[in-house]
């Protein structure tokens, strides 16, 4: 841990963060990830061009994270005590989205209900970038529920395990880095040099919080046999994805939910052919909400898991001190 704040408070500033984002939800206005986004784009268009695009792109990248991430530091430093705990708390409620998957991915399952498939279209397209024109009922589900597993990773469970390591800046680093993967992490030939850093960083900084979220997904999983049906779709599917944290996330997911998902999806006119994830039913609108409270599950156990350290560690330093103390032989 680099934060100095200790697991007890550390505890705390957790359940703060995901409280206040839960209620209050995204910033309606000047919010920062929204200005971090242009501001990276127009790093990209500034040195996307010419040669040696990856070298172009670790700078661009650098330059887009490093200076906000020490600015979340100077910040702390500068700010009186009670003042500088509550900054991390607020740094981690602009960092995570929780309530923001809720608020974007609920009101499909609800267009879905009432067979509204113009609106549910037009909703899916704000969260994912497949093609929904002609999408089905199914389709749609489906993109809902892949993209609450995924980004249940990306926006809530990366967030927080880089929050416990770090603090405030810590959830910043991660948050900033995977906007950028997701603006700067395609094989497309725009991006497939000037986003190589993008995309390498952003799995590096994954690599354990996704493999966390997976056995997390398993952990919840309804009875013995859905856990062991999400294990096996973790450890036979997860391998078949490009993206070494999406698969797992995704594949025990939609184990543990009972649905086949994968498959195929439409990109600028083209079916893709993805390989499957999970096993089961096709999605429903009501898979969606299942999506939903899978991730929200997980995120109240890993608050447990933060406020069960911190109270071991509290009972536990004590403890550990007076049989210290006791077996200390006398002057």
């Amino acid at each position: 841990m680099l934060t100095g704040l200790g697991w007890p408070l550390l505890a705390l500033l957790m359940a703060a963060g995901i409280a206040l984002d839960l209620l209050l939800g995204e910033a309606r206005r000047w919010h920062p990830l929204i200005g971090f986004g242009n501001l990276a784009m127009r790093i990209e268009k500034t040195l996307n061009r010419g040669a040696v695009r990856r070298l172009r792109g670790m700078l661009a990248w650098l330059l887009a994270v490093a200076p906000l991430v020490a600015l979340s530091f100077f910040l702390l430093d500068a700010a009186d005590g009670v003042l500088a705990i509550a900054l991390h708390a607020i740094l981690l409620y602009f960092c995570i989205g929780l309530r923001s998957l809720r608020d974007h991915n609920l009101p499909i399952a609800d267009a879905l209900q009432q067979q509204d498939l113009p609106a549910a279209r037009m909703l899916t397209a704000r969260i994912v970038s497949r093609d929904t024109e002609q999408a089905s009922e199914a389709d749609l589900a489906k993109a809902s529920a892949e993209s609450l597993l995924e980004n249940g990773n990306d926006a809530v469970f990366g967030t927080l395990f880089w929050f416990a390591v770090a603090g405030g800046p810590g959830a910043v680093m991660f948050r900033l880095a995977n906007t950028l993967d997701a603006m700067w992490g395609y094989r497309s030939q725009r991006f497939l040099h000037f986003g190589w850093a993008a995309a390498r960083i952003d799995d590096a900084l994954n690599y354990l919080p996704a493999r966390l979220t997976a056995l997390s997904y398993i952990v919840l999983a309804p009875t013995l046999q859905d856990k062991r049906r999400a294990l096996r779709c973790w450890l036979t599917q997860a391998p078949a994805w490009s993206s070494p944290n999406a698969g797992p996330v995704m594949s025990s997911g939609a184990g543990a939910l009972g649905l086949a998902l994968g498959g195929a999806a439409t990109y600028d006119g083209e079916v893709e052919q993805r390989p499957p994830l999970g096993s089961g039913q096709p999605a429903t609108a009501a898979d969606i909400r299942r999506a939903w409270r899978l991730v929200l599950n997980t995120t109240l156990l890993w608050l447990g898991m933060a406020i069960a350290a911190a109270a071991l560690i509290h009972l536990a330093i004590p403890a550990v001190a007076h049989i210290i103390v006791k077996e200390a032989p006398h002057a």
